[in-house]
């Protein structure tokens, strides 16, 4: 994501970048497609998801030119190790003459964990659920 900012200028591409992202394959995708919108930028203003549009995807075979005052987001997907859970960063910057002002105000130097914690009748909730919810019972998993 920071390489990615420091490019951000007046004439820079959304191909370039979109060249210092991780490609599908460094996330766990198989290909581009597999992958489209967890590497992604957009603009903002009138609509969701309007030019530009930065993505590995469509970037690099149409890219469009970056110019002072467009405003978009950037966005990153990262799997974590246990297979379950993921980081999803977005920063929100504006062109300007020289490079660019991030004006998302949440800092996002470290990731935190976020969301409470439940306690059920028996305890504490376990946080890693299968988004499938009978497999989170032993009933649904056949162990009962």
């Amino acid at each position: 994501m920071d390489r990615a900012i420091a490019l951000v200028r007046p004439g820079a591409t959304t191909a370039d970048i979109v060249s210092v992202w991780p490609t599908a394959q460094e996330f766990g995708f198989a290909d581009e497609e597999a992958a489209f919108a967890l590497q992604y930028g957009h603009g903002v203003g009138l609509s969701i998801w309007e030019k530009p549009i930065f993505s590995r995807l469509v970037s690099f075979d149409h890219p469009e030119e970056l110019k002072e005052g467009m405003v978009f987001a950037l966005e990153t997907y990262w799997p974590s190790a246990d297979g379950w859970g993921a980081a999803r960063i977005e920063e929100e910057v504006v062109v300007t003459a020289d490079g660019c002002e991030v004006i998302t105000k949440f800092p996002a130097e470290e990731l935190l964990i976020a969301g409470p914690r439940y306690i059920a009748v028996g305890g504490p909730l376990n946080n890693q659920r299968d988004s499938q919810s009978h497999l989170n019972t032993t009933w649904g998993r056949g162990e009962a």
